[in-house]
């Protein structure tokens, strides 16, 4: 029995799709919220289960019968390391055996990255559970840089982000989903961590010049301080928690946290991952 926390989330639902093509519905459980929302996995045969990350007894209950967890951090920056303790215990009283952790690439207690330490403290702890582990380090989204690249860079033909010179090694969120399930679905993965993050890493003036490529139009990357970035995106009345986010995301790409490449997300897909120019190109292209 293998259980999924975030279940509706766009990273627990990719990677439970891909699992029924390799597991029995029936030995997949998937812990939701608000079962109303999962009403199509139901239907599908997978066990749905109520289980939130801030009421330790339901996870409990939820991950009975389960031999394997795969914990999917959270989103709430303040109160996650509690939330993910609060799984892992919840795992180990029930007596699952592995726990798979979704982290990041290059986990730093100082990053400028905000979730980064947190990470670092639940890899840490899940570490000290004495439960096998498996840490799934996750490199950043191709998904996220059409918000990066913002509505106006292909009619300004400017891009501006305050990522300086640094480079990223990007990932669909699909590709890792689909690896994801490769390693819950088979044997060999005790107490490994992967870093999912393929080759090559692409700087933002990479980004532009592969979005000008298939948009068949110039676009130029304009660097910016934080502090721009920061402004623009309060004059347009972002959240401010959002405004620290993207800030602190842009100041840990400029400095290089995310330039990590590995093959290891290749050999667990079996085929080359989505690259800069593919996504680009289904976004963008003419």
């Amino acid at each position: 029995m293998i259980a999924i926390t975030g279940a509706t989330g766009h990273l627990g639902q990719a990677t439970l799709n891909a699992l029924l093509s390799k597991v029995p519905a029936n030995q997949l459980i998937a812990l939701v919220r608000d079962p109303q929302k999962a009403t199509d996995l139901s239907a599908q045969g997978v066990q749905v289960r109520q289980g939130d990350y801030n009421d330790p007894a339901t996870l409990q209950v939820a991950f009975q019968g389960a031999e394997k967890v795969l914990l999917i951090s959270g989103d709430d920056l303040e109160n996650r390391l509690q939330q993910h303790k609060n799984v892992i215990d919840a795992a180990k009283a029930a007596g699952v055996r592995h726990v798979l952790y979704t982290s990041v690439i290059n986990p730093s207690a100082d990053s400028h990255f905000g979730a980064s330490p947190s990470h670092v403290a639940t890899e840490a702890y899940l570490k000290e559970s004495g439960l096998t582990y498996t840490l799934l380090r996750n490199t950043l989204y191709l998904d996220i840089l059409p918000m990066m690249i913002g509505e106006n860079a292909l009619p300004s033909g400017q891009l501006y982000a305050a990522a300086g010179e640094g480079k990223v090694s990007y990932a669909l969120r699909q590709d890792l989903a689909e690896a994801t399930a490769a390693i819950l679905a088979t044997s060999g993965h005790d107490n490994q961590t992967y870093d999912l993050a393929p080759a090559p890493a692409y700087s933002f003036q990479d980004v532009a010049a592969t979005l000008s490529e298939v948009a068949g139009q110039p676009v130029q990357y304009v660097p910016i301080t934080p502090e721009a970035l920061a402004a623009g995106m309060r004059e347009h009345h972002v959240p401010e928690p959002v405004v620290m986010m993207m800030v602190g995301l842009s100041k840990a790409m400029a400095a290089d946290e995310f330039n990590l490449s590995s093959p290891t997300l290749e050999q667990l897909l079996g085929r080359r991952p989505t690259d800069l120019k593919t996504f680009l190109t289904g976004v963008y292209g003419k």
